[in-house]
């Protein structure tokens, strides 16, 4: 793995479509499974892409490393629905880094 390289992680029917465009994907089938890849991505990728179902449940992952330039994990929805997560996630960072969400 190359530090420069784009990973993404999630479900398997959710990710493999990304590697037909270069990036590094990673099929899990548990939360145990994803926590574990996770941390193991972080050390090794600038850009980490998470499904939204996994991005939730580990939120607290994710948020231990939005102080820190990188890795940037970017909440991605699922084949199957969209909760919404990841468009909370780009409101609240574009709110932080103008003072204003201009998305809404």
């Amino acid at each position: 793995m190359r530090k420069d390289r784009i990973a993404v992680l999630g479900d398997k029917e959710s990710v493999l479509s990304f590697k037909a465009i270069g990036f590094d994907a990673y099929g899990v089938f548990s939360v145990e499974e994803a926590k574990a890849k996770l941390k193991a991505l972080a050390m090794n990728y600038k850009i980490i892409y998470i499904t939204e179902d996994y991005a939730v449940a580990l939120n607290d992952i994710i948020e231990k490393y939005k102080s820190k330039p990188y890795p940037i994990m970017i909440p991605i929805p699922t084949l199957n629905a969209d909760n919404g997560y990841g468009m909370d996630s780009i409101h609240k960072n574009v709110e932080k880094a103008i003072g204003t969400d201009i998305l809404k």
